[in-house]
């Protein structure tokens, strides 16, 4: 017996150096896609993000800059209401103007009159007045003439009193209207100032919503290169992947070739065994393989990393093929030795496997790690893989297994 486990010790390692070396060569450069794609995946959440936040900022830009316009649209409009009372003053301004033109005209003409009066009374003087009223015939020719120097000298005093407070009422009224007229031009100054502040306004939210359309662009773009990469990088995962296929299928062939060597050998061992029984000899069962906690966690991390998606049939499935990987004779004949076997399982390599070890596999995969290593078994591959069609075999969910 120890003479056939020392053959059967060195067929596989000759068979482990004719075969996994290339096949984990292919494995690492899954891996290695694996995690440039998972890298893309980041930079491109990151730069969509980036982009929906430039999204929101140019959305907001556009509501201030509507705002802008608005606001300058009302500024305009006080402009041109302005412009209106402008025009209504300088029209009145200039009625005024003529007014004052022709009181002065009027005032010119009282001017003379009086001077004209004035010198008639100076000429006469008072003592030619009190001839002229000693000349009176009677007593009431007296009053007349005496009623008549009193109503001309008043209403001189009346003609000049109007003349003054005409002079004075429009000169005040000159300058009332110069005074508003200056307030308005003030206004329109203001005005035009305030419309040139919401100019620039305008002209520095447009400046930066270009330049936040700018690096949306940039960013979408971004994002659309990291998509671009990230479908290339899948696409050289699925050559690599196709690759590995054909040569666990190449490999799986020359297990299966070994395996039925093997079955030959254990009929004749099985003959040699009854053969000694008969000649007073003892059974010798091979140990059976048995489970520890340790192998539960293990097989229950791996099921999770590898089929946490997957219905419990596909969880006992991936479960099954480490188990007939460890009583296989062309795999290590631990769980422990088959799970970190390189260049087998993609979630070791990633270190998936090692968190979800830490953190302790959910019940679902625990139950199904559990029900395996308690004997069953629910296919007899030993290889799955992601299904893609390419590859015959029993499909369960997303996986097939051969």
């Amino acid at each position: 017996m120890k003479k056939a486990f020392l053959k059967k010790l060195a067929f596989f390692l000759v068979l482990c150096a004719m075969f996994p070396i290339k096949a984990d060569a292919t494995q690492q450069k899954i891996d290695k896609v694996q995690e440039g794609i998972n890298d893309l995946k980041q930079q491109e959440e990151e730069a969509q993000q980036k982009a929906d936040q430039l999204t929101k900022e140019a959305g907001g830009l556009e509501g201030d800059l509507a705002e802008f316009n608005n606001r300058l649209a009302q500024a305009v409009a006080e402009l041109n209401q302005t412009e209106e009372q402008l025009k209504v003053t300088r029209q009145n301004l200039k009625d005024t103007r003529k007014a004052l033109k022709k009181a002065s005209r009027k005032e010119n003409r009282q001017y003379e009159a009086m001077k004209k009066r004035i010198r008639f009374l100076y000429e006469i003087n008072q003592e030619g007045i009190i001839e002229v009223l000693l000349g009176a015939e009677n007593f009431a020719d007296f009053l007349n003439k005496t009623e008549y120097f009193a109503n001309i000298h008043q209403y001189d005093r009346d003609m000049l009193d109007e003349y003054r407070q005409t002079k004075e009422e429009i000169a005040s009224k000159k300058r009332e209207l110069d005074a508003h007229e200056d307030s308005l031009a003030a206004l329109l100054a203001q005005q035009e100032g305030k419309k040139q502040e919401l100019d620039d306004l305008v002209a520095d939210t447009s400046l930066h919503l270009k330049a936040a359309r700018q690096q949306l662009a940039d960013a979408q773009s971004n994002v659309a290169k990291y998509k671009q990469e990230i479908e290339r990088q899948k696409a050289y995962e699925a050559e690599l992947e196709a690759e590995k296929a054909k040569e666990d299928a190449k490999r799986l062939e020359e297990i299966r070739r070994q395996e039925e060597e093997n079955k030959r050998n254990q009929i004749r061992r099985e003959q040699n065994k009854v053969q000694s029984q008969n000649n007073g000899g003892k059974d010798q069962n091979p140990p059976a393989v048995k489970g520890d906690a340790s192998d539960v966690s293990l097989l229950a991390a791996l099921i999770q990393c590898e089929a946490g998606g997957e219905s419990y049939e596909g969880k006992l499935a991936v479960g099954s093929v480490v188990i007939n990987r460890v009583n296989s004779s062309h795999f290590p004949n631990t769980v422990a030795g088959v799970i970190y076997q390189g260049g087998q399982f993609s979630p070791v390599a990633s270190g998936r496997f090692a968190s979800v070890l830490a953190q302790g596999a959910n019940s679902s995969c625990t139950s199904a790690a559990q029900e395996v290593l308690g004997g069953n078994i629910t296919t007899s591959c030993l290889y799955f893989r992601r299904d893609d069609g390419s590859i015959p075999g029993m499909v369960i969910g997303n996986h097939v297994f051969y």
